[in-house]
């Protein structure tokens, strides 16, 4: 009797998942971003090197360690790596914020409201409205990269703050403008971990006009800062754009523990367009063919809301830490294959 329920339970979970459905729409990821569940809203796909979400918190505090608190009202921008139900804070590396006037570098200038009813969490895609600039943000990923779409009504062309001095205290810090619209760099930090490597590449839809740094220097394209408290606003190129009550901007980027020219491969591999809905079909895609791993049945709408949120978290971690050639940074901190 028992080998033929189990029979029977083989057949039953083999012809539903030969017959797909959507399951991330059972998937609530602001699920545990109140209390102590430190968890984060933003888009990442399973087992993911990025996790690009909000930051409401640029600080070590409990609440805030992953970056995110639900009860908060202020953000710092978004940023590329975060921790899941840790109960210890560290990442938040690479910050970008957009900004109609970048004129400073201090947090308390930068900072913006948001309001929750603006937000929408789905595995693999996040969105918010920053209410400072009526900017409308928004995020989805790749294994090891990720992009962002920005939209700015009423002719508003933004600049963009990219912080390297975010929530951990910052060892070291570099930053190179490469070509017309790229940028390079790394971030050598300490928190729960007391020697992370982050090293990013990052591409703009439009080209970079300047690039102004929070030393006060303005860089050339082809040079480089590099000191332990980096920050840049980079002004973008709108000249060839027509003036519209509607402007988008992209931006792509990827990350490595090895070295830029690994973060340079995973973009080149894994993002080759500007395409973000593809892109955020092809992350939903990625999480309903892990979600349906488990198909459940005979439950109530909430009751599968928990399950296929619980299996979602459990997804979110541990996380790929190499390479698309097979390269990752050992904690011995030598690269190893």
């Amino acid at each position: 009797m028992y080998k033929r329920g189990l029979l029977l339970l083989l057949l039953s979970l083999m012809t539903l998942s030969a017959f797909p459905q959507s399951l991330t729409k059972y998937v609530d990821p602001m699920t545990g971003t109140g209390g102590f569940g430190h968890t984060f809203p933003g888009a990442t796909v399973p087992y993911g090197m990025m996790q690009l979400s909000p930051d409401t918190r640029r600080d070590a505090s409990w609440e805030g360690c992953a970056g995110y608190y639900y009860h908060d009202t202020l953000m710092y921008g978004f940023s590329h790596t975060h921790l899941s139900g840790t109960g210890c804070s560290d990442y938040g590396d690479i910050l970008v914020m957009p900004l109609k006037e970048a004129v400073s570098f201090q947090p308390r200038d930068f900072v913006s409201g948001f309001d929750h009813a603006t937000e929408v969490a789905r595995p693999g895609y996040y969105a918010v409205t920053l209410t400072k600039d009526n900017i409308r943000a928004e995020m989805t990923t790749a294994l090891r990269s990720g992009m962002h779409a920005y939209t700015c009504n009423d002719g508003i062309r933004p600049s963009f703050l990219v912080d390297l001095r975010h929530r951990d205290r910052t060892l070291g810090a570099s930053l190179t403008w490469v070509s017309d619209s790229r940028i390079t760099g790394y971030r050598h930090s300490e928190a729960w971990a007391k020697d992370q490597y982050i090293y990013f590449v990052m591409e703009f839809s439009l080209p970079i006009r300047n690039i102004r740094a929070s030393n006060g220097r303005t860089l050339k394209k082809g040079e480089t800062i590099d000191y332990d408290s980096v920050a840049v606003f980079v002004d973008l190129d709108w000249s060839n754009t027509p003036a519209s009550k509607t402007n988008t901007t992209l931006i792509r980027a990827a990350i490595s523990t090895a070295d830029t020219d690994g973060a340079v491969k995973n973009l080149e591999a894994e993002i080759t367009h500007w395409d973000f809905k593809r892109l955020q079909q092809e992350a939903d895609q990625a999480w309903n063919k892990e979600l349906s791993r488990l198909t459940a049945f005979g439950a109530t709408e909430k009751e599968l809301t928990n399950f296929y949120t619980s299996l979602y978290h459990t997804m979110v971690v541990p996380n790929v830490i190499s390479d698309v050639d097979g390269r990752y940074r050992g904690r011995d901190n030598k690269i190893h294959q």
